[in-house]
């Protein structure tokens, strides 16, 4: 492998995962990872907490890359492939690849109505990019109303993140409720509930017909039902399509996406792709999670020489970063439960709760939790562990107040096994081991495992692991090069 060369297009979260990946794995391979935005590696899928004012610019930032045969250039975008020369061809000139990786990623969507068919007007944004995010932030400062179109993730997230900001919100779905493709109709109902006593006006069941627009600013908008609605602001949260123009331009086949066959490996042998841009024969995953596994199993590849052994697109997760509103759902639920699983539910529609479990024999393979974060935050430490459910799965609500459940998922009592980060698949065992070589802060845990990085959903949990961490076996105080850390601390 030394001497290799190793093009990315694409510095996203996937292709700054696998360079992170490769140079950790393959130290001596030259990887260049070109970005066209002017800023370093960040986390797009907090995008929504910078809008909401939760985070700033340094929370979004991701780990890069320490090696020095690593290089990430911002603000250097790939203007074509001469796959012949193997060669990028870039503003600042020519990149030279051995290995060529696509991780373009995808676009918003930008819906067919009149008003948006020759670009957008002023005050009318998609949500992909931190300067999308920080366009949003400066319009809110003026607007009165702004309308959200699409009512999954995303929209729900910035219309939260916006009603916190002062601003009046009505969110239109084109479906007949909310967070469809997350949540069955029923509980989808009570998170529709709870948009409504945060102020957000839910719109269910109306598209978008028009955009209406005056000198050149958007004024408002109207639905497919006849109704209008008065807009300053419009944010356009309708989904993504793979950016496939690169390597359309270049001859690689495409299709939904770029196609790869399960190496990950394009029409062109010399060529892969990987993240939201990759239609591999499982399809287009469109999740974060995905495309990590993705860019970890092409870097192993790359390094050692194995066969990827794709990664299945499988198994959704997903946790709500809203202003005001907790949804945290993994694995199976009600609607897609086997027939020999066994569901548990509690509803209190009036307080917005609903918690519902499925359990497969001795393990429980499917969460959802609305309205409350400590119980969500307590499920995650037993979801996918088997063995570990109570004969009556219904314990695992009822107990969930008690402090027998605060101790199972409490640092000390937590198996080291415990999978604290779910994005990164870090357990406490990797935490605490990052630990004992010198990663003794949540930022410095960060770097080394990558927990806290995908949807920021485990940062309490971490935190909660540092201080235990910090009480049990803090770091010494240097008092000479021979000094080292207690290691066998045995609550672990």
């Amino acid at each position: 492998m030394s001497g290799t060369r190793v093009v990315v297009v694409g510095a996203g979260m996937v292709g700054n995962r696998f360079a992170d990946e490769l140079g950790r794995l393959a130290p001596h391979v030259e990887v260049d990872v070109l970005g066209d935005e002017s800023y370093e590696p960040y986390n797009r899928v907090m995008l929504t907490e910078l809008v909401a004012g939760r985070i700033d610019l340094a929370g979004l930032t991701l780990p890069t890359p320490d090696s020095g045969r690593v290089r990430v250039r911002a603000g250097v975008r790939a203007l074509g492939i001469d796959r012949a020369r193997r060669t990028v061809v870039t503003a600042d000139g020519d990149f030279d690849y051995d290995v060529l990786v696509l991780a373009t990623g995808a676009r918003a969507r930008v819906v067919d109505v009149a008003g948006l068919r020759d670009g957008l007007p002023r005050g009318v944004h998609v949500v992909r990019r931190l300067d999308d995010a920080r366009d949003i932030t400066a319009a809110a400062l003026n607007a009165s109303h702004a309308v959200v179109v699409g009512a999954g993730p995303l929209g729900l997230e910035t219309a939260c993140a916006l009603r916190h900001r002062g601003v009046g919100v009505a969110l239109v779905a084109s479906s007949a409720g909310v967070l469809g493709r997350d949540l069955d109709p029923e509980v989808a109902r009570v998170v529709a509930d709870h948009a409504g006593t945060l102020g957000i006006d839910v719109v269910t069941g109306a598209a978008l017909a028009s955009v209406g627009v005056r000198e050149g600013r958007v004024d408002a908008v109207r639905l497919d039902d006849g109704r209008g609605l008065p807009a300053e602001l419009v944010v356009l949260a309708c989904g993504s399509a793979p950016d496939t123009a690169l390597a359309a331009e270049a001859g690689l086949e495409t299709n939904v996406g770029v196609v790869v066959d399960d190496g990950l490996r394009t029409s062109d042998p010399s060529v892969f792709a990987i993240g939201d841009c990759a239609e591999t024969p499982a399809g287009v995953s469109g999740l974060v999670a995905p495309g990590w596994d993705q860019a970890r199993a092409l870097a192993r590849s790359i390094a050692r020489g194995e066969e990827v052994g794709l990664p299945p697109i499988a198994g959704s997760a997903m946790r709500l970063k809203a202003v005001g509103m907790s949804v945290v759902t993994m694995g199976v639920r009600s609607s897609t439960a086997g027939p020999d699983d066994r569901v548990v539910s509690l509803s209190d529609r009036r307080a917005h709760r609903h918690v519902e479990l499925v359990t497969r024999g001795d393990t429980l393979v499917g969460v959802t939790c609305v309205g409350s974060p400590d119980l969500a935050s307590y499920l995650s430490t037993q979801f996918d562990r088997p063995g570990m459910l109570p004969a009556d799965p219904m314990q695992l609500l009822m107990g969930a107040s008690t402090s027998g459940a605060a101790e199972s998922s409490s640092p000390t009592t937590m198996p080291a096994a415990t999978t604290v980060c779910r994005c990164n698949g870090v357990t406490k065992g990797d935490l605490v081991r990052a630990w004992d070589t010198g990663a003794t802060s949540v930022a410095s845990l960060a770097g080394a495992t990558l927990a806290t990085t995908g949807c920021g959903g485990c940062t309490q949990l971490v935190c909660g692991i540092v201080d235990w961490l910090r009480t049990t076996d803090p770091a010494p105080v240097s008092h000479g090069s021979d000094e080292v850390r207690e290691t066998n601390v045995p609550t672990r």
